[in-house]
């Protein structure tokens, strides 16, 4: 009997936008299956692409979890911008996640128009369909308005309901991610999840514990660096990390009354950090204030933004 001959394996690279909020991170951590990216209703709470990598017998799939797109400010949100374009840019194909509980707005809009100019693949993820998808039937008329045609006759282009809090619909999504990927080797091996620089891995669950506990207070104006990171005797690490915030006032919201902020936020980040490095960790939090710290480009340097 011949032998059957091996089947190609798929591997590529896979963008996942849309506009702040909408669960475009808690999508990728559903779709990997652990924690690689923050979390929060918050929005605008991914600053980088974070990449989070599935693995089976089909091949694998590298995902990029974009910033969400919205109106340019400054240069911390002009690299948000450019890291969304670019990630589409780059990927092989897309995840255009919406929300369907949620009304389309001009930033919807705009997004749909970017992604029209590409040649990539799109799928678009109807999310939150578990839930009241209200407006669901919106967001469809949407690309129909913006492409000329229904769906049923754009090319390179799926839909699918999908919910990332409950895992939906996530297998049919990876059947249909394969079917568009291209053929070629892994490029990770197959128990790597993320590639993430641990102090950026770190950094962002300070941040989001930050987030948690502080919620609309002065989030956006809040960055984390790790200034150190070392092991200490024992099966421990020590671990430093500024809070950047813009005035004083916020200094003294980050602290809290007697320091109890910085404790919620030590205690909450020291237990997940310690899942994550699989050892003990002492983590020393301190506040510095800097005015305009998200227009200057040595901070953002070294919180990871690079260009």
């Amino acid at each position: 009997m011949m032998n059957q001959p091996k089947k190609q394996l798929k591997c590529g690279m896979v963008s996942i936008v849309g506009r702040p909020n909408v669960g475009k991170s808690t999508l990728l951590n559903k779709l990997v299956g652990e924690k690689v990216a923050i979390v929060s209703t918050v929005p605008q709470t991914t600053r980088s692409q974070i990449r989070g990598i599935y693995t089976d017998e089909r091949g694998q799939v590298i995902f990029i979890d974009t910033p969400g797109l919205h109106v340019s400010q400054d240069k911390l949100d002009q690299f948000m911008n450019r890291s969304a374009d670019l990630g589409a840019r780059d990927a092989d194909c897309v995840i255009h996640l919406v929300d369907t509980m949620d009304r389309v707005g001009p930033q919807e809009e705009e997004i749909v128009w970017r992604l029209c100019q590409l040649t990539t693949p799109v799928i678009l993820g109807l999310n939150k369909t578990d839930m009241n998808a209200k407006y669901m039937d919106d967001y469809i008329q949407l690309w129909e308005r913006v492409k000329g045609m229904p769906v049923t006759e754009m090319k390179n282009f799926t839909m699918i309901p999908l919910s990332g809090k409950t895992g939906f619909h996530i297998d049919e999504l990876y059947d249909i991610l394969f079917d568009y990927l291209p053929a070629g080797p892994a490029l990770y091996p197959e128990d790597t999840v993320c590639d993430i620089p641990k102090k950026m891995a770190i950094a962002d669950i300070i941040r989001e514990k930050l987030f948690f506990i502080l919620r609309e207070e002065i989030p956006h104006s809040i960055g984390v660096v790790v200034e150190g990171l070392r092991a200490v005797k024992g099966n421990t690490f020590r671990i430093e990390a500024a809070v950047w915030v813009e005035k004083d006032s916020q200094k003294r919201i980050v602290i809290g009354k007697g320091g109890d902020v910085l404790k919620r936020v030590g205690t909450l980040a020291r237990e997940e950090l310690e899942l994550l490095l699989e050892k003990k960790v002492y983590l020393d939090l301190f506040v510095k204030v800097r005015k305009g710290w998200r227009d200057n480009d040595s901070v953002l340097f070294d919180m990871g933004y690079e260009e």
